[in-house]
């Protein structure tokens, strides 16, 4: 697999990366089923009628996808605000990934412009990346489209945009992702996808999913692309 890995990041000339996984875990002291809920109340409030299985989703982002299907913009903009507010303060308390901020700075070391694309909001990385002092190191922010949660990933358009951003072509950029919507928004965008696998189950699911390599700790890319900076430096 380090061979695999060494042989994609030959091939690249620049890095994108999904924020909440690859870079920190954003609701580590901010637990996302407590946002996915206060959400979920806040539908009521707007006397949205709720399907039962909502009640109990954990994840925020797909209450705020449910929001957005029901049509009524209002709403969808309520949820956004609070969901944008809830991640900002989950920032503050995100823990982050081990070898995230390697990769990072190696990356820009080797040469690779950098961007994020995540479903989170574009504030909240941002605020997350200055606070961790990694703003410098990164071209380009491409978070969640405001309202318009079905312009999240697995749509393939914020990661064109984070392509066209960093001035490379699809295929010679490389996108690391923690979840089958990076993966398949990936392969619609023509770049190609680096799948960590942060729990064991995803490292079958995701190369059944179609990534180019699958790792298991971010120190593999991260050692990887500090050996070829040193290849690069010897040639």
């Amino acid at each position: 697999m380090t061979t695999d890995l060494h042989r994609l990041l030959a091939e690249i000339d620049a890095v994108l990366l999904d924020f909440d996984g690859p870079i920190c875990s954003v609701f580590a002291g901010y637990p996302a089923p407590q946002v996915a809920a206060d959400l979920v109340d806040m539908l009521h409030r707007h006397n949205v009628e709720v399907a039962p299985d909502l009640i109990q989703e954990p994840d925020p982002l797909e209450v705020l996808r449910r929001a957005g299907a029901t049509g009524d913009q209002d709403t969808t903009r309520a949820v956004e605000d609070a969901l944008c507010a809830a991640e900002l303060q989950a920032v503050e308390t995100a823990e982050p990934t081990p070898y995230s901020r390697e990769v990072i700075v190696a990356a820009r070391q080797a040469g690779f412009p950098v961007a994020i694309v995540s479903n989170n909001s574009a504030g909240a990385v941002k605020a997350y990346l200055t606070a961790h002092r990694l703003d410098t190191h990164v071209t380009r922010v491409v978070g969640r489209a405001y309202a318009v949660p079905e312009q999240m990933k697995p749509n393939p358009a914020p990661i064109r945009e984070a392509v066209q951003a960093v001035g490379a072509l699809p295929s010679r950029c490389v996108l690391v992702g923690d979840s089958l919507t990076d993966i398949d928004g990936a392969r619609a965008a023509g770049v190609q996808v680096i799948g960590y696998a942060n729990r064991p189950y995803k490292v079958k699911t995701f190369r059944a999913a179609g990534a180019d390599v699958v790792v298991t700790s971010m120190r593999e890319i991260a050692d990887s692309l500090v050996e070829r900076l040193d290849e690069v430096s010897v040639a």
